[in-house]
């Protein structure tokens, strides 16, 4: 059930544009408003949080990078095996 209204005031080109996608699209501008917004909505909405993750990424790789954990016993050992593979 549709409970919400949204209202926007746009320029006679602007409309005469979104009438145009919207019968090439086979709906209604009505339908293919809400439907674009919606997308916009969504890729903005996901950007976002893309972006807000790349920055937390961010964060730990440079502090892994400032503040590196001491090697492991595996790691140490994987090093030996390689510094006698190329001698």
């Amino acid at each position: 059930m549709k409970a919400e209204r949204l209202e926007a005031r746009i320029t006679v080109q602007q409309k005469r544009t979104i009438a145009k996608a919207a019968a090439l699209r086979g709906t209604s501008i009505t339908d293919f408003v809400v439907m674009s917004t919606q997308r916009a909505a969504t890729e903005t909405i996901k950007e976002s949080q893309m972006l807000a993750l790349r920055g937390e990424a961010l964060e730990a790789f440079v502090k892994a990078i400032l503040n590196p954990p001491e090697p492991s016993p595996v790691a140490r050992a994987a090093a030996r095996r390689y510094k006698r593979r190329m001698k």
